[in-house]
């Protein structure tokens, strides 16, 4: 499955398809840096007591750093061809991050923390600011992959950034198939058991309801009857790049919440 067939088979996602695109170009000609790796050793405490790799004191971020390529990023798209309200709001958030030194370290604190943004836009500026902390962090997020013991980790957050998961991927056969779950904001994939609520950690399978999508042979929706919380699931493996991209299935997150569900975790695309 390549993007270009999924899009063609979903019209309707095209406008935040190109949107992706421009800002992913101009991510490319954007200032950059690029994190340093911690000492394992020193972080292997703290992640087996489930601290998130960016929460830790032993993971060093220059904050400065991350000031200028997301600045340097927004600079590139306010001279981007968005569409006219994407465009006005870039703007709105380029002057204000210009304003001052304390915006910019809020912004970005804010985004690393999890915490309510005081930006304008703050739905837009988390899909650039995480956008810019992804390529930032690329060889830390490498690193982290390489080293780190999957089976020690059973956390129902993210690993590296500690949000919530936006996804689900099931991945092998019959009796050894194994749940991943997905971070929208880092991309990074974690496994967890197989059944029961990562939100509210019911364990129960009998509280956990399937949806099935009509068309949508390898998407579901995974449900919690419990807290109403869900998860956006591939079945499947082969097109992670194409399904598990978040934005590629907005349609199902627009079908869960009509239903009264919630998405409990945090979505790039509020924009």
């Amino acid at each position: 499955m390549t993007l270009e067939k999924w899009i063609s088979a979903h019209p309707y996602l095209r406008p935040i398809a190109e949107f992706h695109a421009q800002v992913t170009e101009a991510m490319n000609h954007a200032a950059m840096a690029k994190a340093g790796i911690p000492d394992w050793p020193n972080y292997a405490v703290d992640y087996r007591e489930g601290l998130p790799l960016l929460r830790s004191s032993h993971t060093e971020l220059n904050y400065m750093d991350l000031e200028r390529i997301v600045a340097s990023l927004l600079e590139q798209l306010v001279i981007t061809p968005l569409p006219g309200p994407l465009k006005r709001e870039c703007l709105d958030i380029w002057g204000q991050f210009q304003s001052s030194s304390e915006v910019r370290w809020r912004a970005v604190a804010a985004l690393l923390g999890n915490e309510e943004l005081a930006v304008l836009h703050p739905g837009l500026f988390r899909h650039i600011g995480w956008t810019a902390l992804v390529r930032y962090l690329g060889p830390l997020l490498a690193a982290f992959e390489h080293w780190r013991d999957e089976e020690s980790w059973s956390q129902p957050y993210c690993p590296v950034c500690g949000s919530g998961p936006s996804m689900s991927q099931l991945v092998g056969a019959d009796s050894g198939r194994r749940r991943l779950l997905v971070c929208s904001r880092c991309e990074t994939r974690w496994s967890f058991r197989r059944m029961g609520c990562p939100f509210c950690e019911n364990t129960s399978s009998h509280r956990i309801s399937v949806l099935a999508i009509e068309g949508e042979k390898h998407l579901r929706i995974d449900y919690c009857n419990s807290c109403s919380g869900y998860l956006k699931t591939y079945d499947g493996e082969g097109a992670e790049n194409v399904m598990l991209a978040d934005w590629t299935s907005l349609h199902l997150d627009l079908l869960a919440q009509d239903r009264g569900l919630k998405r409990l975790a945090t979505s790039l695309y509020e924009i």
